[in-house]
């Protein structure tokens, strides 16, 4: 399926948005997620279905001042 993942296209076989996490080796990583522009929580990723087109925003937290 064709997604787009932080701006770039991408061609994935997960269904749903914590499937996509381990496809793309998130792992148990600290990670904020939205689709199409809307936050989704963590406990949520895995009721959260793909469908083709969607835009996913993955974004990692940084330290520093």
């Amino acid at each position: 399926m064709q997604l787009s993942i932080n701006g770039k296209p991408a061609d994935v076989s997960a269904t749903d948005l914590s499937a996509l996490l381990l496809e793309l080796e998130y792992g148990e990583a600290r990670i904020a997620t939205a689709l199409n522009g809307e936050i989704v929580h963590k406990g949520d990723r895995a009721a959260t279905t793909l469908q083709a087109g969607d835009a996913i925003e993955i974004v990692a937290p940084m330290q520093g001042g």
